[in-house]
């Protein structure tokens, strides 16, 4: 059985990072290394020596691959046994790339096919304009803190840029982010309130879950189920009813079914 995990990115330029094995599976890993610009180290020792961080093993013989993992581990590196979960520290999902902009999709090793499959159906929605797109926000950092002083008024903003049908909605070609900041809303504000019809997060319509998404505060009490309170943005403040509200931003209050 798989086990939940953490995704992060973890940056590799000019890193060593230890790739162990023959044949096709170790190649695949050290082309991802070199992708991510890392330095692929083939020993084990020398990785160690020099100070890797990671290792990726792909022996055909199972007890070689165990062995190494358990040195390696002992070294302090985070390990990774191509096909054998059981064995790994962490996985690596199937990517969507469209520098910057990276979307990994990973099942904890549960199935690589079902990663696979659902990163070729991402990719027929997303354009290559997406990576133009990201250097152009980050391109536009000062001029945003500008127009917007605040993180909450920036992000709201961004959120009503971004969102479907939005100025930069990022699965439309074509967003200007010049244009968008010369006229752009400054996004919604106020107090909503969400009634679940039932205790599954699928239930909730387009612009509930939009607004679970875009939350300065969510109020809700004990009987709203983990699930729907898990759309929710991680950094949003959470409320028990009847606690003080903040008097700016988007405030949601849901209420159980």
């Amino acid at each position: 059985m798989s086990l939940p995990s953490l995704p992060l990115f973890h940056r590799l330029t000019g890193q060593p990072v230890v790739v162990l094995g023959h044949g096709e599976a170790a190649e695949a890993k050290r082309r991802l290394v070199l992708r991510a610009g890392g330095q692929v180290i083939t020993d084990l020792a020398e990785g160690i020596d020099i100070g890797a961080r990671l290792a990726f093993i792909a022996h055909e013989d199972e007890r070689a691959c165990e062995a190494d993992a358990i040195r390696a581990r002992g070294a302090g590196l985070l390990v990774n046994v191509v096909d054998k979960p059981a064995l790994c520290d962490f996985t690596t999902p199937s990517i969507i790339d469209r520098a910057p902009v990276i979307v990994a999709v990973g099942t904890g090793g549960a199935s690589a096919g079902l990663a696979k499959a659902l990163r070729l159906r991402l990719e027929r929605l997303l354009p290559q304009s997406l990576g133009a797109l990201a250097e152009a926000l980050y391109a536009a950092r000062g001029a945003m803190r500008s127009r917007w002083p605040t993180g909450p008024e920036r992000r709201r903003a961004l959120d009503a840029a971004l969102e479907a049908g939005g100025a930069l909605d990022p699965l439309r070609e074509g967003g200007d982010v010049a244009a968008w900041l010369a006229g752009g809303a400054d996004g919604a504000a106020g107090r909503f309130v969400i009634r679940l019809r039932s205790d599954d997060p699928d239930d909730l319509t387009l612009r509930e879950a939009r607004l679970l998404g875009q939350a300065d505060a969510v109020i809700a009490g004990p009987q709203v189920p983990a699930a729907v309170l898990a759309r929710v943005r991680a950094d949003a403040m959470r409320i028990a009813p009847g606690g003080g509200e903040p008097d700016s931003g988007i405030v949601v209050v849901i209420e159980p079914a």
